[in-house]
């Protein structure tokens, strides 16, 4: 692993907060491989297969161990904080050779270019979320392609009106505190919530309930993985909810994208996967 200086990065904070999470999990990854290939999707193995792949805030590595079984011929992960050692020691546990990890600034990481450039999770959370995907487009060769999930502010009312208030005190007080005084008891309503919803999924009042395809998402896994995500809500200093007009917005800013291969999905009722692939010549 390689670590990259930088002087006092905007996302610092943000990072430090996220190590604390990251860096308190058990060794591999946090994510079922369907998880990934929901996230990943519509790219697919195929896509992956030889090519050079990026992952601009790589976290533990928890989406780098499943990636590197599509073969890619080099995947490599960056990120701001400390975890990034933590995805180190991740991938040297797997037989998969052709990786490299970098800590530092995804917002300022400059590379030759690669194939394919993912970003799962992470522009939500920087000061400048744009300025995040500026990285994401400069690192993405030409004739390359992105892809992108974020937050969505469509679907997300009452986890803004009532998560949100109650993330900007929690993020302030020690990571121990927060996830098993705070994040571990706020995650147990949130349990019940979703295994009532994915049980009674048929009932037509029941899909008017908030979040509702989202928690037949998550009900899936068990509780651990729940108090995970509260846990991730709360302990980000920053936070922002993207609605879709801007990610439209964004994505026409870029002369470089090709304009007939943009999409922009909703995932759960409440984020977005978007990407798009580079012009051959720009």
């Amino acid at each position: 692993m390689t670590q990259t200086p930088s002087l006092a990065p905007l996302d610092q904070g943000t990072a430090n907060a996220f190590a604390s999470s990251w860096n308190n999990l058990p060794r591999g990854s946090v994510y079922t491989y369907e998880q990934f290939k929901d996230w990943l999707g519509p790219l697919t193995q195929q896509d992956i297969e030889n090519a050079l792949v990026l992952e601009l805030g790589c976290g533990n590595g928890s989406l780098m161990l499943h990636m590197a079984g599509w073969h890619p011929s080099l995947i490599q992960g960056v990120d701001l904080g400390s975890s990034a050692i933590t995805a180190a020691q991740n991938m040297e546990a797997t037989t998969f050779l052709n990786w490299k990890v970098v800590q530092a600034d995804l917002t300022t990481f400059e590379s030759g270019g690669f194939d394919v450039v993912y970003c799962i999770g992470v522009l939500h959370h920087l000061k400048d979320p744009k300025h995040g995907l500026d990285a994401v487009i400069r690192n993405t060769s030409a004739g390359g392609r992105f892809h992108c999930w974020v937050y969505g502010k469509e679907g997300n009312g009452v986890v803004i009106a009532l998560v949100e208030p109650l993330r900007r005190i929690a993020c302030k007080l020690p990571w121990w505190v927060n996830k098993y005084l705070i994040a571990t008891p706020l995650a147990v309503p949130f349990f019940v919530y979703a295994k009532l919803v994915s049980v009674l999924h048929d009932i037509k009042l029941v899909q008017r309930l908030p979040l509702y395809d989202y928690s037949k998402w998550i009900a899936t896994r068990g509780f651990q993985f729940f108090r995970h995500v509260a846990f991730d809500q709360l302990v980000s200093p920053q936070t922002t909810y993207i609605p879709k007009i801007t990610i439209e917005n964004w994505l026409k800013s870029y002369p470089e994208i090709d304009p007939a291969s943009v999409y922009i999905i909703m995932r759960n009722g409440n984020s977005w996967k978007f990407g798009a692939k580079l012009k051959c010549e720009y």
